[in-house]
């Protein structure tokens, strides 16, 4: 009776391990389905609206001088290419993001490292940063041209000053959203001073600090386009301008789709980078 039991148990417990193992799979294969479709979707729905603007725009439905068909504006971006027009102002742009962004998201991460860490410089200067950052960072371009006058200065500065308060207030918020019981134990283990921070409070950060940079990303690119809207005679937000004054609309497509596609890629480099270096969290992105 006894090896009936035992016997009618291992069974049980096989049969178990097997349903667990073919739940398993099914939700894997499940998994597979829905990347597809998204991937699918992904691409089908703007090829789905070029198309459709294509088709209006050939038949008239929509003025074809305002909204020109996709195929004259590809056919223009590579001409654009070729003749290096679309390089150049792509340079220059790219040029002024790198630089802004990198000061600002250094300072801004240090910043808020040290607001988020010490409560009496987040007293101090808190309140005065959450007021700076309400103000539209395009409205202190005058200030910047009336001190550094119309050169790369007061464009870099002012996307460094977009990126500082966003990585500055993500950072800060990054810090002190750690639970509180993690810093009693890693005081508990004798971690402090720099050791804490190494262990606990930049990695608790970094989340956040990710999620700053791809906002930091977008609004950069919106400052430095309106920028170059009218402080400047290179990089893309001039061509779309200098193009809607001499009525070039095929022209001013090409500068603001490559303004979407740079800010498309900068964002999907973070959102890379930041699987990189968070592998732990990977799996909760992925539910």
């Amino acid at each position: 009776m006894t090896d009936t039991t035992a016997i009618s148990v291992s069974e049980r417990d096989d049969d178990r391990a097997q349903r667990t193992v073919e739940a398993a799979r099914v939700v894997r294969a499940r998994e597979r389905r829905l990347r597809t479709r998204d991937i699918v979707l992904a691409i089908a729905t703007p090829v789905v609206l070029l198309l459709a603007w294509e088709i209006a725009a050939r038949t008239d439905v929509i003025d074809a001088l305002l909204f020109p068909p996709p195929t004259l504006i590809l056919a223009r971006a590579g001409e654009m290419i070729s003749d290096g027009v679309l390089l150049e102002h792509l340079g220059a742009t790219v040029m002024r993001l790198a630089i802004g962004m990198s000061i600002g998201a250094v300072l801004g991460i240090l910043v808020g490292l040290a607001m988020g860490t010490s409560r009496a410089l987040n007293a101090a200067f808190g309140p005065m940063f959450s007021a700076l950052y309400a103000l539209p960072k395009i409205a202190i371009l005058p200030l910047l041209l009336l001190i550094f006058g119309l050169t790369e200065t007061p464009r870099i500065l002012a996307v460094a000053i977009s990126v500082f308060f966003v990585m500055q207030i993500n950072t800060v918020a990054g810090v002190r959203q750690i639970d509180p019981k993690i810093h009693e134990a890693a005081r508990a283990y004798g971690a402090t001073g720099l050791r804490r921070f190494r262990l606990v409070i930049l990695p608790g950060a970094l989340p956040f600090i990710f999620s700053g940079l791809r906002i930091a990303t977008g609004t950069a690119v919106i400052v430095i386009t309106a920028v170059e809207f009218v402080a400047s005679n290179t990089g893309l937000g001039y061509l779309i301008w200098n193009s809607w004054q001499l009525f070039q609309p095929q022209q001013m497509y090409v500068g603001l789709v490559t303004v979407a596609v740079l800010g498309a890629v900068l964002t999907g480099l973070f959102a890379l980078l930041e699987r990189l270096a968070l592998p732990w969290r990977r799996g909760r992105s992925g539910r």
